[in-house]
């Protein structure tokens, strides 16, 4: 088998990359951080969806995974080049998020207080996910708020933050079908 694609290009093998457009940055460069964030909240969705999900967290799942690419590739593009027409993230990707938490909220217990993360595997990943999205989140912001604004980034930021709520109620959601216990944080005193 013949193979003329490699996956190594040793390009940086000193600690520089390229961001869309062709500028070097270092490897930990705010905007590399961000992205490889969100790269690492993409791998755990995929966990996640791998968990047996019902068939249309499935492809919600899969559907999130494609809008986390957007934002990925938003945030490895020069904002000084507009060498590309990069995808978009839109409005109507939020209000999905938002609709699918509406939904599953109308079957949940209020909560009054914190819970505690875990019960059951998938309702813990779901939990990581959260956090590694909150994270992701406010990489996003410091990228976005140390250069010119952008609808764009704005719109990540806002994406991700909704994706987090959402994430935080699909945890909430899978511990009440699976019947798990949610333990309430309660405060020493």
């Amino acid at each position: 088998m013949d193979c003329d694609w490699k996956i190594y290009t040793r390009t940086g093998d000193k600690g520089q990359t390229s961001l869309i457009g062709g500028t070097r940055v270092p490897k930990y460069h705010e905007r590399i951080e961000a992205y490889g964030t969100l790269d690492e909240l993409n791998s755990y969705l995929g966990l996640i969806r791998d968990q047996g999900v019902d068939a249309s967290i499935h492809e919600l799942l899969l559907e999130i995974q494609d809008r986390i690419f957007t934002a990925e590739s938003l945030l490895a593009a020069d904002p000084a080049k507009d060498l590309r027409t990069l995808p978009k993230l839109f409005e109507e990707d939020i209000l999905l998020l938002e609709n699918e938490i509406d939904k599953m909220n109308e079957s949940l217990p209020p909560i009054s207080s914190f819970i505690l993360p875990g019960g059951h595997p998938i309702v813990s990943h779901c939990h990581i996910a959260r956090c590694i999205c909150r994270r992701a989140e406010r990489l996003t912001i410091k990228v976005v708020e140390n250069e010119v604004s952008t609808l764009q980034g704005e719109m990540v930021i806002r994406y991700l933050n909704r994706l987090s709520d959402y994430l935080f109620v699909l945890a909430r959601w899978f511990s009440h079908t699976l019947n798990a216990i949610e333990t309430p944080w309660k405060a020493r005193t």
